[in-house]
């Protein structure tokens, strides 16, 4: 349990060789973790909790607040070890030996599991005194302790050259009596050296276990984890940034040479014998007995104080933090000195119970395992602060990197498994569940997310990798502007169009009509917040881009303009219809805003009245429409989705299945109809993406094909099935008959009787820019056949589809189009038009 015992127990049974590669190895976990603490320590003001302070501050709550627990844990079964520890070193020294009913001289302690239990409670309670007291009288004594450890460490090493060769009667339990063997001390010869320089791993007998390399490292580590005392005391420290690096480095570099140079000495003059079967053999070799007896319980006492200690400031930290909320309230309490008291007296409970647990080698794994894991993690804390290269990492220490940090991480997880698999997946099992539970009940916090900066730093790197010049249409994604006004009247669109974005960019736009040069301050910045909760609230995967514009108009050009970065912009800008139904407030009937849970409402204005005027007018709204085009990016505007009612559709999904229409015809230009051009195909391909959301996938496509008479209409059928079957689309196709309502349109071509036909010149220029230009000569009684052939088709949609036709150049025919466009679409239920101007399919591997 001290560095005295602890090397001869280690050689004993490893040997020189496998001691040594213990020791590199457990020092190397233990100095790239000093190193990362280092790091950390002195990169800010440190408060108390140590390495959970490190971490939560690094990593979050979550991470924080589970490996604050696992860190508590293993210090309080660290303290129970090194208490059981001391307890073993007095029964040796002081106890009735096996099968004697009475003691003689200084052997008069009784030996069975209740009397150990009681005298490691006694020991403990010394422990609590101490530490109630508070870290200044810790401190002095731990400095004293250091003194006489010093001292016997001195002794010891004298010991080695100055006692001659010596045999040593070792009393062993053996079933109801006890049973003697002999070990030597040979002094310094090369036989004995040569003897002890492999391993011969025997049964400890304290717990009768036979022992092996993963068992021994175990026991071993727990020796070596107490140079991290240092930062658990980091709140009662003065300056911790500074005493931190110093004294932790310093307590690596001593221990590892003392550890290495006293296994060179015993293994060069103990035979394997007295090393396997007596830990207290430093006693019988010593030029001055009592004063190693002394040493060991100093040590081990300083070890035991040192984690009970460290794992009341730990639990101090973690109920300051209410990361678990009232379940440690009482550890809060602390006296007029400010020393936490209550947070002692409860880590002392818990140690208490630990120490039923009887022999120190029976716990000796699950401890390391904990420190491992906790050391893994002080790793990753600071690997993870390198990596995001945040400009406010800048420690004063300097000597590590990210592959220090990297090697700590791996050779902690290595050693974990190969010390106890089941161990390290009981605590990695243990570690998650606590992750999980803190994720989802813990408050949130204000120490900053390191997850935040690691993803900003992958993202933007791989946005810049993103190149636009290497798009193709094979890996063509649709990435969605939607603009807002209001987003009470907006939850349900909101909702649908994050179905259609299909993974890719999704954002919500919204204009505010005002001008910043008559402002004290921005006036975006305080509705930021309620639009970023709104989308948490509808669970949509969308961002949000606000902005100040003179009119709706040019706003809607800034968003399309400057949405997005790299390859990330809007390609499709989506739109609410302009008409004159009265807005619906959505989200007061939304389930996610009419929980009793919904505290805090969200901070959008009331719905315009039905009798108030619009932001913008009709032929700025056509205008937003014509800019996009023009701008490349493809448009949809979506009428009535408001009354989409999303859980029912799909609650009727077996029968029958909800069904999509898809209308891929320009149906306000049925002299140019055509199912083949790069609207048409844009539109079967929004139809497609709706149908492969989740939330679609039972729904059925239904393509209209509309056929005149004398046309090969199975002809037509039969071209489109095959263009459907390239394209991967599944649709059912029904062929409508539209003579009477063709009909209708060139009785409006041919004009009143003796009237000027339209002259050939005029139709070839308006084919060449594919502007309507002929909306003037679609009459209103044309489109209400065409609306009404729409609405026969039985049975009725969940959503249609329909082709949108470009605005006409000519700007003052603008409300006419948008009237049109409102016949069109009048009485349909939830409606999306669609017009691309890019290429999105693509039939190639």
């Amino acid at each position: 349990a001290s560095p005295l015992s602890l090397s001869g127990f280690v050689v004993g049974h490893a040997g020189l060789y496998q001691a040594l590669a213990m020791f590199a190895v457990a020092y190397f976990i233990i100095g790239m973790t000093v190193l990362s603490v280092c790091a950390i320590a002195t990169n800010g003001a440190l408060d108390a909790g140590g390495a959970y302070y490190m971490i939560s501050r690094a990593l979050g709550p979550e991470f924080g607040g589970s490996i604050g627990i696992m860190f508590f844990l293993a210090n309080v079964c660290g303290s129970a070890l090194y208490v059981l520890g001391l307890v073993e070193a007095v029964v040796d020294s002081f106890g009735i030996p096996p099968g004697q009913k009475a003691g003689t001289g200084v052997h008069v302690l009784p030996q069975s599991y209740w009397y150990e239990l009681l005298y490691g409670t006694v020991l403990l309670a010394l422990c609590l005194l101490v530490c109630l007291v508070g870290a200044s009288i810790y401190a002095k004594a731990t400095f004293l302790i250091f003194l006489i450890v010093a001292g016997v460490l001195g002794t010891i090493l004298v010991s080695f050259f100055a006692t001659r060769p010596i045999g040593v009667p070792i009393r062993l339990p053996h079933f109801n009596g006890s049973e003697t063997e002999n070990g030597s001390f040979t002094g310094f010869s090369l036989a004995t050296l040569r003897d002890n320089l492999g391993g011969g791993y025997g049964v400890d007998y304290t717990t009768g276990q036979m022992m092996s390399f993963s068992s021994v490292f175990a026991v071993m580590f727990n020796g070596c984890t107490g140079i991290m005392a240092g930062s658990n005391m980091s709140g009662d420290l003065k300056r911790p940034s500074y005493s931190i690096p110093r004294g932790t480095i310093s307590a690596v570099l001593f221990t590892y040479l003392v550890y290495n140079l006293l296994a060179f000495l015993m293994c060069a003059t103990c035979n394997r014998t007295l090393l396997q079967k007596d830990y207290g053999f430093l006693r019988d070799i010593s030029i001055f007995p009592p004063l190693v007896t002394v040493g060991i319980y100093a040590a081990t006492l300083s070890a035991a104080m040192s984690n009970l200690i460290g794992a009341s400031r730990i639990l101090y930290a973690l109920a300051r933090d209410d990361l678990f909320g009232r379940a440690l309230a009482l550890a809060k309490k602390t006296s007029a000195s400010g020393n936490p008291v209550m947070a002692v007296i409860l880590s002392w409970l818990v140690v208490q119970l630990v120490l039923f647990s009887g022999k120190l080698n029976t716990i000796a794994g699950v401890v390391t395992t904990f420190f491992l894991l906790v050391y893994a993690t002080v790793n990753l804390a600071c690997l993870a602060l390198e990596w995001a290269s945040a400009p406010n990492f800048r420690p004063t220490f300097r000597y590590f990197t990210w592959h220090t940090c990297l090697l700590g991480i791996a050779g902690c997880c290595v050693m974990m498994f190969l010390i106890s698999p089941v161990s390290a997946s009981a605590s990695l099992g243990f570690l998650l569940i606590l992750l999980l539970a803190l994720h989802y009940l813990s408050p949130s916090s204000t120490w900053g997310y390191i997850s935040q900066a690691l993803i900003f730093h992958q993202v933007r790197k791989y946005l810049l990798m993103l190149d636009v010049r290497k798009d193709h249409v094979k890996f063509w994604r649709p990435q969605m502007l939607l603009m807002v006004q209001n987003p009470r009247g907006s939850a349900r669109l909101i909702d649908f169009v994050n179905d259609l974005k299909k993974s890719g960019l999704y954002v919500l736009g919204h204009v505010e009509l005002q001008d910043l040069d008559t402002l004290p301050s921005d006036p975006l910045q305080p509705q930021q917040d309620s639009w970023l909760s709104l989308v948490d609230k509808l669970n949509v995967k969308a961002f949000v881009s606000l902005t100040l514009a003179p009119s709706v108009r040019h706003g809607v050009r800034q968003l399309l303009f400057t949405s997005g970065l790299g390859g990330m912009r809007p390609n499709t800008l989506v739109l609410g219809f302009y008409d004159d139904a009265a807005p619906q407030d959505g989200l007061a009937r939304h389930p996610a805003f009419t929980s009793a849970r919904e505290a805090v409402p969200l901070g959008f204005p009331p719905l315009r009245a039905p009798t108030a005027p619009k932001l913008l007018s009709d032929r700025e709204y056509v205008g937003i429409v014509a800019d996009a085009l023009k701008m490349l990016r493809n448009v949809l505007l979506a009428r009535q989705l408001e009354s989409l009612d999303k859980a029912w559709e799909l609650r009727r999904a077996a029968s029958p299945p909800p069904t999509i229409h898809v209308w891929p015809v320009n149906l306000l230009r049925p002299d140019s109809a055509r199912y083949a051009d790069t609207c048409s195909l844009f539109l079967l391909q929004m139809a497609c993406v709706l149908n492969m959301a989740r939330a679609w996938r039972r729904a059925r496509l239904r393509l209209f094909l509309c056929v005149e008479a004398g046309t090969m209409p199975h002809a037509q059928e039969e071209k489109l099935r095959q263009l459907l079957k390239d394209l991967r689309i599944q649709a059912q196709i029904q062929l409508v008959p539209w003579d009477a309502v063709t009909c209708l349109h060139w009785q409006t071509r041919q004009g009143p009787p003796g009237g000027p036909a339209p002259s050939e010149a005029a139709e070839e220029e308006e084919e060449a820019v594919n502007f309507p230009a002929n909306a003037t000569q679609v009459s209103d009684e044309y489109v209400c056949a065409a609306n009404k052939l729409v609405l026969e088709q039985s049975p009725a949609p969940a959503v249609r589809f329909l082709y949108l036709p470009r605005p006409p150049a000519d700007t003052s025919l603008y409300p006419l189009y948008l009237h049109q466009l409102e016949l069109l679409t009048r009485g349909l239920g939830p409606t999306v038009l669609v017009h691309g101007v890019s290429a999105v399919t693509s039939t190639q591997l």
